[in-house]
């Protein structure tokens, strides 16, 4: 306890990294405010009897409910907000994929500054494109009485079907606003922080939900709730201590640089290693996957009902929707990491600066070296990300508790909150070393790092 009182100490001793966390705190809480305005034209009491309803039949509606939440949305609560910053991160996705397949869009990134630039204001236009499209299927979600128990949530013409899509553009726009000012004044990436933001203020009333179920519960059955609970939050330890060790897991490849003699200098010869992560593909996997599992089983409910056999195949608890599940993980991730490294392009870099791996000849003997190793750690990778996404699933059979409980324990919000504060505090702490501080690892290694620096 001494030790984290030392380093928030620290933190707050220096101004410019008070300012920085100042500000990122500042801007969260604004990004939070915007959850309590509803959109024009929304009728309160209506929301809160279709949450009710939803909430008690669970199923599907409760997964995209969920889904959204960990994008930093809140489609249930029908705020400014509720497309949240998930729009940006497809329009992200889809140039990060675009660059890599056409050739102009790679030669304009290659261009430094000036072509990143204009991909991201390419971003952005697609970015009010998606809004609109999402815009449109959430205002007729909320003028829809069917499934709810209760009369439409929002009731308007024309005009007020325009006014509340502009509302939720703008709820997006905003929010991408926010993620470049956090990422540019405060610490850490804006939107990676606005996304976990989101998830971590929904696990105190998701608890809270579990702890009046064990008070509410009768003597006999009090016993079983907070065993349970005790389980959960074991569980829930155990998760997040996996998922940091494979997060931080990375392979290191050994490099050398050729010397070369000029005059009576011997320059380079000197030895590094080349890093690839075991998750090298972070959450992105288990994103496409859900996205594309969700359509189908939308789609056969609207036009063959929820009690056809090959929707219930495909539903949740279906014995084919795992199945599908893994195996579209480990296709996406063995496609991102395919598109994100490619060994013969690394190989020809290596070539170009003089550098080789030990023991294993320029060209395409080391490209084929990088290739076998990459799959290799890519495999582990998609197993990792596969248990992962699966673990709500299974808990919410074996535990009888919520999909909304049970999806903190696992899949997406597990491994972007992991992600975001690692990477958040390894930005922390190197503003605290470049300053002659001990970082948030307190050894001699970090000592003498701190003091070479």
């Amino acid at each position: 306890m001494g030790v984290f009182l030392k380093i928030i100490t620290d933190i707050l001793g220096i101004p410019e990294l008070r300012r920085r966390v100042l500000t990122t705190f500042g801007l969260l809480a604004v990004y939070r405010v915007g959850f309590h305005i509803y959109l024009p034209g929304v009728d309160i009491e209506a929301l809160g009897q279709a949450m009710q309803a939803q909430q008690d039949a669970g199923g599907l509606l409760s997964y995209v409910m969920m889904a959204s939440l960990l994008t930093g949305g809140a489609l249930s609560q029908a705020t400014i907000f509720s497309l949240g910053i998930m729009p940006y991160i497809s329009a992200s996705i889809i140039f990060s994929l675009l660059v890599k397949v056409f050739p102009k869009l790679e030669a304009m990134q290659k261009e430094g500054e000036q072509g990143r630039r204009q991909i991201n204001r390419y971003t952005r236009y697609a970015t009010v494109g998606l809004c609109l499209v999402q815009g449109m299927f959430v205002v007729s979600w909320l003028r829809s009485p069917t499934g709810m128990g209760a009369g439409p949530i929002s009731d308007g013409g024309f005009l007020m079907t325009l006014l509340q899509i502009g509302v939720l553009t703008s709820g997006t726009m905003f929010l991408m606003w926010l993620g470049e000012k956090i990422t540019e004044y405060g610490i850490g990436n804006g939107i990676s922080l606005i996304i976990m933001a989101g998830i971590i203020a929904s696990m105190p009333g998701a608890l809270g939900n579990m702890v009046m179920q064990a008070v509410e519960a009768s003597p006999d059955e009090r016993a079983f709730h907070v065993l349970k609970l005790f389980l959960l939050l074991l569980l829930f330890v155990s998760v997040v201590i996996a998922v940091v060790f494979i997060t931080k897991g990375q392979r290191r490849i050994p490099v050398q640089q050729a010397r070369s003699v000029k005059g009576r200098r011997v320059q380079g010869g000197g030895r590094s290693y080349m890093p690839i992560r075991v998750n090298s593909a972070g959450v992105l996997p288990i994103i496409f996957a859900q996205s594309l599992l969700m359509i189908p089983g939308i789609a056969l409910q609207w036009l063959l009902g929820g009690d056809s056999s090959l929707a219930r195949m495909l539903g949740q608890d279906g014995f084919l929707y795992p199945i599908l599940y893994c195996g579209m993980i480990g296709f996406f991730t063995y496609f991102w990491t395919s598109l994100m490294f490619n060994p013969v392009e690394i190989s020809d870099q290596m070539k170009e600066y003089g550098s080789f791996i030990p023991g294993i000849r320029p060209g395409r003997r080391t490209a084929e070296y990088l290739e076998q190793i990459i799959s290799r750690i890519t495999l582990t990778g998609a197993v990792f990300l596969s248990i992962i996404a699966l673990i709500p699933q299974v808990v919410a059979q074996s535990f009888q508790v919520d999909f909304f409980i049970s999806g903190f324990l696992g899949g997406t919000g597990i491994l972007i909150v992991v992600g975001v504060a690692l990477d958040l505090v390894d930005k922390v702490e190197a503003q605290l070393l470049v300053r002659h501080y001990e970082g948030f690892m307190r050894g001699d290694d970090q000592k003498t790092r701190g003091a070479g620096r």
